[in-house]
């Protein structure tokens, strides 16, 4: 096997390895298959003194009915208690008076898909469907109350004013006990994502009764659409006096029981100021107790109905014969809007803008989403508002880049010498060494001045990269023709001639996507090119090899990332590309691009291939043939 040939399958593995690891690292995300969470009758568990739900429930057995679609499951357990109508301009739901839960709740702004009849996104979801996920406030019973006399998850509470739940509208709800205690509960909500819920309990009995108010969250099984993606973060979010937490859905199961909960429980108690809820890709349900009030937050998860819970709960009170006890809190549920978040924190939210995952680069995750999210305002085009962000960048990194540039445009010059060097030491390494550095010192030549632009390049990928991944802005954002959503992959392929034809490309993560790749990509591809034969290719066979895959290797490698991702880089190379041209040729040297390109599709001749194999030193012991 001649040294060409080595050298090619040297290549190959390298370009392999690169692909194989890339992908290991940046999988494509996948949704993992429906869950079907067990259904199972009410729980309940004491905890310091009071009883807290634990699964909460309407008493349904199994299910043993004939199987339904989620679309009718959902629509007969709406029917099946009376409702309350849940009626702004960003959201549309009902509150059920079945456990006064917040169940059912649907983001008005958003549609599951880009396709014209898409249905809305749906945030909450009533008990017995197979995404459940409703919020519950209640009282928990202590001394002096039987559990029996506080409105529990299957009391049917009364509407005593209001008719719809609106901006403007607030409701009551109303429930007797019977044994001398009035439960009210008020509800109102803002013309954004919260809700803001007061709870009144008045003692009309003979003695005190103690107290502790409550807010859940409650999600049966995990959710269906996980991303189960490394740079997403899917699972229980909370801020407790200043510190954010990350808890995912199987850390919240894999927990120690605690034996004040009687189960899987992670625990933060005495915090003044806080949050705590479920979050996912773009959506969040989040308990906010009001400022100044010191409470206890917990996760728990309850094995035998696959259910879990995010609880705050304040301190027990004790209500004397005549008195009134009220506590007011808040609950968050919609769409992860940076700015509106912004707004809640301004408010009081204690760092509620950190509900977002910004992940470890947050110090340049938050900044560049800022920039980027105010150009898009400015502009009103998320496409060209990322090209507009590259170009800023490359702004502030240019007197590096400079430095950079004219280094390599010098070293172009010292070749000749550098030539003469190597023919001068031969085999002698230490003195080649010694004398390039003099050589680099006597020119005031740097040769890592290249690698720093590339190095700080990085972190500001990987934080664009996550930025375009998770925030919500960039969901369903346009750009021009085919590209309508950058938060997606190239939608193009040659099989539809890169959206020229009307016909769909190949899905996302699958194989077919991966070879037949569209035209965002191969820009990619064809930019890196010709941004790399800006030089001359380098003398080793091996590292030519290398170079001459690497703009194909990354071509192939991104295709399945967003496509707002794809555009930055093109961008950045297409930038790259003109600064280090113009620099050079500043420099007195002019790059013989079109002779570099001419010069990599010439095919060695096999007499050069087999000389440069003869020159090659033998091995010790092997400079005869063997007799």
């Amino acid at each position: 096997m001649d040294q060409q040939n080595k050298n090619l399958i040297l290549a190959t593995a390298l370009s392999f390895v690169v692909i194989l690891v890339w992908f290991v690292l940046f999988p494509p995300p996948e949704a993992d298959p429906a869950l079907d969470p067990a259904q199972v009758t009410a729980q309940s568990g004491e905890a310091g003194g009071v009883i807290v739900p634990s699964a909460p429930s309407d008493g349904a057995a199994p299910a043993t009915a004939a199987p339904t679609t989620p679309g009718e499951s959902r629509a007969t357990d709406l029917a099946n208690a009376p409702r309350v109508p849940i009626a702004t301009d960003r959201l549309s739901g009902s509150i059920s008076l079945m456990g006064g839960r917040i169940d059912d709740l649907k983001l008005n702004a958003y549609q599951t898909s880009l396709d014209a009849d898409a249905e809305v996104v749906s945030m909450l979801s009533p008990e017995g469907t197979d995404d459940a996920y409703y919020a519950l406030h209640g009282w928990a019973a202590g001394a002096g109350l039987d559990a029996g006399n506080v409105p529990g998850v299957d009391t049917v509470w009364t509407l005593s004013e209001g008719e719809a739940l609106g901006v403007d509208t607030p409701v009551t709800l109303s429930w007797d006990n019977g044994a001398g205690q009035i439960f009210t509960r008020t509800i109102s909500v803002d013309d954004e994502y919260m809700f803001s819920v007061t709870q009144t309990v008045t003692n009309n009995g003979d003695g005190a009764i103690n107290v502790a108010p409550y807010g859940m969250i409650a999600q049966h099984g995990q959710p269906d659409d996980l991303k189960n993606f490394f740079i997403l973060h899917e699972g229980a979010v909370a801020m407790a006096n200043g510190e954010l937490a990350e808890v995912d859905w199987d850390d919240i199961a894999d927990a120690d029981i605690n034996s004040k909960w009687g189960r899987p429980a992670v625990v933060t108690e005495s915090v003044t100021e806080g949050w705590i809820g479920f979050t996912d890709h773009y959506w969040q349900a989040v308990l906010i107790p009001d400022a100044g009030q010191t409470f206890e937050q917990a996760l728990t998860y309850d094995p035998r109905a696959d259910i879990y819970r995010a609880f705050t709960r304040l301190p027990t009170q004790s209500v004397a014969a005549g008195a009134t006890a009220s506590v007011t809190s808040k609950l968050f549920a919609g769409a992860k809007e940076w700015e509106t978040l912004q707004n809640y924190e301004a408010a009081g939210v204690t760092k509620f803008i950190d509900s977002i995952d910004w992940g470890w680069f947050f110090f340049l995750t938050k900044p560049i989403f800022w920039l980027l999210h105010n150009l898009n305002q400015l502009i009103g085009n998320m496409g060209v508002a990322i090209i507009g962000l590259t170009l800023l960048i490359k702004a502030l990194l240019f007197p590096l880049a400079y430095k950079s540039y004219v280094s390599m445009a010098r070293m172009k010059e010292l070749q000749p010498q550098m030539e003469a060097l190597k023919k001068d030491a031969g085999d002698d390494r230490q003195k080649m060494q010694q004398g390039m550095m003099e050589l680099y010192k006597k020119n005031k030549v740097n040769p890592a001045a290249g690698c720093l632009p590339i190095l700080l390049q990085i972190p500001i990928f990987f934080s664009l990269y996550k930025v375009i991944f998770v925030t919500i802005e960039l969901r369903h954002a346009p750009f021009f023709g085919p590209f309508q959503d950058l938060s997606a992959p190239d939608p193009t392929s040659i099989i539809n001639l890169w959206g020229l034809l009307p016909y769909a490309a190949p899905e996302p993560g699958s194989m077919m996507a991966l070879i037949f790749i569209g035209i965002l990509p191969l820009l990619l591809g064809i930019s890196m090119y010709l941004q790399q034969k800006l030089n001359p290719a380098p003398t080793d066979p091996t590292q030519q090899m290398i170079f001459a895959w690497m703009p194909w290797v990354f071509m192939f490698m991104l295709g399945s990332f967003a496509s707002g991702l794809v555009v930055y880089w093109i961008a950045n190379n297409t930038i790259t590309f003109t600064q280090q041209y113009l620099i050079m040729r500043s420099q007195g040297y002019k790059p013989d691009l079109w002779g570099n390109i001419a010069g990599g599709l010439k095919r060695k001749p096999k007499a050069d291939v087999v000389a440069n194999a003869d020159a090659k030193p033998k091995g010790k012991g092997k400079s005869g043939p063997k007799k």
